[in-house]
């Protein structure tokens, strides 16, 4: 054998397992019942042949009693198709047979496997009805060929009994294993959704960092680009490399920072078995300060209020990111050294983030909005709260945005730069 074959097929089932299963699957929807129960019915019939050959209980058939007895094994072929037809035509069979008193023993195991189907695959009504049928014509039967035969007509009826309580326990023990199967899928469809959420949230989140960081990292270079260039073309004689210097030095501090962001969440997702929570150091309010003196370097024209101290960090992280897209959006669509106010306070258990510039409405080409709007709301919502964003009737651009916090301290200093 293969060794790799070896390794890979799965051990076969014992013999336990098999009849378990075979139990616990619906006899209505098993596969090949129609062949399996041909099979039980040519065995039923065997063994019912060397019954009334063998076993002393009422004489030996003859050629009608052979034909009545095989005839009623037939019907066992479609048993789980139509149980209680096939009872009937058993019965139909079995009653003159018994009334020629021919072996009264041969018959039974037929009888009982239909009486259990019934009871396997019917409603306990339909059971407790058609065992009081089947005892009543055995009743009959049994008073018209043996009136003084008592012990007789009690075996006869121990055995209905009890073969209708074994059918009736198996269906209740088969819903049981059902209920218990569709609760585990049930439980594994409901873990998969969380999973592919958790999958979606993270791709969303991961989407909003890599926009935000690239959207203002890019724009920074630009701008910073934009000046050196203007500083070599100006005036090539006179030309003032402390500024280009300066430019350039600022361009490769930019490119740090993006770089060492980007690392941060690159390993998020190099992590593996580990929840979307688990994540480097989160940006925070300690951070806008470098926001602010990026966008003045990047020619605007910033004046900053923060008067919060501390915040949840998650929180942090949200008013973070929202300043940062803000101040992207002022630099890259406001027009040249645009005047902006960034404000930060708490306000009933809320803090409040307002960014407001006098220039232009922030959007992509022509003036269609980009993924920045929607990537802000986002952050919001991320953490409970809400952002509006538009045009001011007096000129520019707003963004305001309310994100509930549970503690926060305050402070009268100025977090950013000028007041």
């Amino acid at each position: 054998m293969n060794p790799v074959q070896a390794t890979t097929t799965a051990p076969r089932p014992q013999i336990g397992e098999r009849v378990m299963a075979a139990i616990n699957r619906d006899p209505l929807t098993a596969p090949h019942r129609t062949r399996n129960d041909a099979l039980l019915a040519a065995a039923w019939a065997a063994l019912a042949t060397v019954v009334a050959l063998l076993v002393d209980d009422g004489r030996r058939p003859d050629a009608l009693g052979w034909t009545l007895l095989f005839a009623a094994h037939i019907p066992l072929v479609w048993r789980r198709h139509r149980p209680l037809l096939v009872l009937v035509v058993v019965m139909v069979c079995i009653a003159p047979y018994h009334a020629f008193e021919n072996n009264h023993a041969a018959p039974i195991f037929g009888t009982m496997v239909v009486l259990y189907t019934v009871a396997a695959t019917g409603t306990v009504r339909r059971t407790l009805l058609t065992g009081a049928a089947v005892l009543g014509v055995t009743l009959i039967l049994n008073a018209v060929t043996n009136p003084d035969g008592t012990m007789e007509i009690l075996r006869i009826s121990g055995w209905v009994v009890a073969f209708l309580f074994c059918g009736i326990d198996v269906r209740y023990y088969r819903q049981y294993v059902a209920a218990i199967v569709e609760r585990a899928e049930r439980a594994e469809r409901t873990r998969e959704e969380e999973a592919r959420r958790r999958v979606a949230e993270e791709r969303l989140r991961i989407a909003r960092d890599l926009h935000d960081l690239l959207a203002h990292t890019i724009t920074l270079i630009g701008v910073q680009t934009s000046v050196a260039a203007h500083v070599l073309a100006a005036d090539p004689e006179r030309l003032d490399r402390e500024t280009v210097a300066k430019s350039l030095d600022d361009i490769a501090e930019t490119c740090r920072t993006a770089r060492g962001e980007l690392r941060t969440t690159l390993d998020v997702l190099r992590e593996q078995g580990v929840a979307g929570e688990t994540r480097g150091p989160l940006p925070g309010l300690d951070g806008l300060p470098d926001l602010v003196e990026a966008a003045r370097l990047a020619g605007a024209r910033v004046e900053s209020s923060v008067r919060v101290r501390q915040a949840p960090p998650a929180v942090g992280a949200a008013a973070y990111r929202i300043v940062q897209e803000a101040l992207t959006n002022v630099v890259r669509h406001a027009g040249p050294e645009p005047a902006v106010r960034v404000e930060l306070y708490e306000e009933l258990g809320a803090l409040r983030v307002s960014v407001t510039d006098e220039g232009a409405c922030p959007g992509g080409e022509d003036g269609a909005p980009g993924y920045g709007l929607v990537g802000m709301r986002e952050r919001a919502r991320s953490v409970g709260g809400t952002l509006d964003a538009g045009r001011r009737d007096e000129g520019g651009f707003q963004v305001t945005a309310v994100l509930p916090v549970r503690t926060v301290g305050t402070v009268g200093t100025d977090g950013g730069g000028d007041r």
